[in-house]
């Protein structure tokens, strides 16, 4: 393992468990998860412990994200919603990463696989984090993603809906301009939001 920190954006699906596995050898790893509590009940967040778990992880930071998801559907364009929420999870990553001397953020990130995950909405949310976004997953095919998760024992555990999209819009923006992001990041308070989030944080340790 590489004497390099990262830290790596973890949910219950079934890609971010395959980047991290990916990643493991070259870096030492944190993960992140953001949980909506209470919008969801406890199987999401004991879901992530187990992945975890599995890819033999030693912290896990949960952090409690339903009322900053709340925020953006009040205050901000809907279709919107997802970019604007993956930026908050990253500058969130991105500044405890900081804290901690991490040089890179993870995520399971791959072009097109979903709507808002385009080359446009993945080039405005880099540029709002001052860290490497390493995704090794970009252009793998969603076959070969689940190839490696049944190899390395975390599919079984990540199969099934995922409730990432729970107040997210039907028809999310799939082209975004970063002075409109910009603004509709101004509609929030994003440095208290990130501080508060992870001042809520809990920290598990394997």
């Amino acid at each position: 393992m590489g004497s390099d920190k990262a830290v790596a954006l973890l949910s219950g699906g079934i890609d971010s468990p395959v980047a991290i596995n990916l990643m493991q050898n070259k870096v030492e790893i944190i993960a992140m998860h953001f949980h909506q509590l209470p919008l969801t009940d406890e199987t999401e967040v004991e879901k992530v412990k187990l992945l975890a778990d599995k890819l033999g992880l030693k912290q896990l930071y949960l952090v409690p994200f339903a009322d900053v998801l709340k925020q953006l559907v009040d205050k901000c364009n809907h279709r919107d919603y997802f970019i604007l929420s993956k930026i908050l999870m990253f500058r969130t990553a991105n500044f405890l990463a900081n804290q901690i001397d991490a040089k890179f953020l993870i995520t399971g990130e791959n072009l097109a696989q979903v709507s808002s995950q385009t080359l446009s909405n993945l080039s405005v949310i880099t540029l709002n984090v001052n860290k490497l976004i390493l995704r090794p997953l970009l252009i793998f095919d969603k076959n070969d993603i689940i190839n490696v998760a049944k190899k390395i024992g975390t599919y079984e555990i990540s199969k099934g809906p995922e409730i990432c999209c729970l107040l997210g819009p039907k028809y999310p923006s799939t082209r975004s301009e970063p002075d409109k992001i910009e603004l509709e990041l101004s509609k929030i308070g994003v440095e208290e939001i990130i501080k508060q989030s992870l001042n809520k944080s809990e920290v598990v340790n394997f």
